[in-house]
């Protein structure tokens, strides 16, 4: 199903809308920025390009997107920083597993970049939630054109797993983001700060017709005005990235920065133009049941002969976008930041919509093992069956032609998960996470999954 591609604006009611939507943060947060200080240090060079081409922080730069934007910023031109503290990595370690591709340390993969493209990327260790002075001294010494913030605790059910884990999820996502948003303030007013969202902020089927980029029109009273569009996540990662919102709201309306926020559909995909240009520069490929999206899922369950196990009816749709298009939508967004005074720039992030059960029987054909579909119980809280239509406009306007998926980038994916099935953790591929007793209990009534 291709995504519908129009959209209205109406701005001319923004400062209303900006004053409902962002005065709470200040006052629910502000206890919020006390939190653990931790040392980091900031191995910086001149604050400047030098040669005139924009600086660009990315933040989480070592993660599954931010990678493969740090190398597609640096090819065309940025002079990139990486800035991550390596907790996606922490996090494997923790769940007993591991990126399913050989991924190289940050050190041996800016080196391989420097190698093949003659472009160098600065890499630093840095956790921007547990330290708002060493931010304040990142962006001093930088002086950032762009700040690309990947740096959140991503999976929904890693979210969902415990209490320590909904805890972490909040704490890291929110604090990272305020101290960003504060060093900004203080040391690089005129960046633009991109920041990756989520279409789960909207929920689905919470809309007749398809969903807003961003902003809706609404009658209160007698009064027209236009409002972020309403949210409803599924998940307390979702719900963090709502609440960043809010944040940016408060920011652009009290201190005018510049700042873009991109609801993103769920990524498919491995590998880039840049990171097939040697095996060191290889995106890391997550299967398992808490970081491994729907895809990926089955796609490894369809290479080895499992049965493929859609959630319920498998009756959800979802909003997709390939790896690739991840990091062109990044550098768009650079190169069409927001005026200085303009509201927060929502774009939707997705190139087109599949349901669950479709994705299933598509990976069943490609198995060579003989897999089929078999229904299991959901481990989330969600609607059964949704229909979903996404207005991409923003992004199209720029010229942006997505990568859609076929059976032929399917069959990539599978002959990639072939390829690496020998690094597979078996024990992680059932749910593990779950949103309630319910659906814990429904779960764990399933044979645990072995190899056929």
């Amino acid at each position: 199903m291709d995504v519908t591609a129009s959209t209205t604006k109406s701005p001319a009611l923004k400062q209303l809308h900006n004053e409902m939507n962002g005065w709470m943060a200040a006052a629910e947060l502000r206890r919020m920025i006390e939190g653990p200080r931790r040392s980091a240090r900031v191995n910086a060079a001149a604050a400047s390009g030098g040669d005139g081409s924009p600086v660009s922080l990315v933040l989480g730069g070592d993660g599954f997107c931010g990678w493969p934007t740090a190398l597609h910023l640096s090819e065309h031109g940025h002079r990139v920083v990486i800035v991550d503290n390596l907790l996606r990595r922490k996090i494997d370690e923790e769940l007993g597993t591991q990126s399913l591709t050989p991924i190289a340390t940050p050190e041996e993969r800016v080196k391989a970049w420097k190698e093949v493209s003659g472009k160098e990327i600065e890499f630093i260790n840095m956790d921007v939630a547990s330290s708002l002075s060493e931010v304040m001294e990142l962006m001093k010494k930088y002086k950032p054109d762009n700040i690309v913030h990947f740096a959140e605790i991503r999976a929904a059910p890693y979210s969902m797993k415990t209490p320590d884990n909904k805890a972490e999820t909040v704490r890291n996502n929110i604090l990272g983001v305020h101290n960003v948003l504060i060093s900004m303030l203080e040391h690089a007013p005129d960046a633009h700060l991109i920041h990756l969202g989520t279409m789960g902020v909207y929920g689905y089927g919470t809309v007749d017709g398809a969903i807003p980029e961003g902003y809706v029109n609404v009658k209160m009273g007698e009064k027209e005005m236009e409002i972020v569009a309403p949210y409803h996540p599924g998940s307390v990662y979702h719900t963090t990235k709502c609440l960043d919102n809010v944040l940016f709201n408060f920011y652009v309306k009290n201190d005018q920065l510049k700042i873009t926020d991109l609801h993103q559909g769920i990524v498919w995909g491995l590998d880039t133009p840049e990171t097939e240009r040697d095996p060191r520069l290889i995106n890391r490929l997550d299967v398992d049941s808490d970081y491994g999206t729907v895809l990926n899922r089955f796609a490894v369950q369809s290479a080895l002969g499992l049965d493929i196990t859609p959630y319920g009816t498998g009756g959800q749709t979802r909003a997709f976008i390939n790896i690739a298009d991840t990091a062109r939508c990044i550098r768009l967004a650079t190169e069409n930041p927001p005026n200085k005074g303009d509201r927060v720039s929502i774009f939707n992030q997705v190139a087109e919509t599949h349901r669950v059960r479709d994705l299933a029987s598509l990976c069943e054909k490609l198995s060579p093992a003989g897999s089929k579909v078999k229904a299991v119980p959901n481990p989330r809280n969600e609607k059964a069956e949704n229909e979903l239509e996404v207005i991409n406009q923003n992004f199209r306007q720029f010229g942006w032609d997505p990568v859609l998926l076929d059976q032929g980038k399917a069959q990539e994916l599978v002959d990639a998960i072939v390829k690496y099935k020998d690094r597979l953790v078996m024990k992680n591929l059932n749910p593990t996470s779950f949103w309630g007793k319910t659906q814990a209990e429904n779960c764990q009534k399933v044979e645990t999954v072995e190899a056929a």
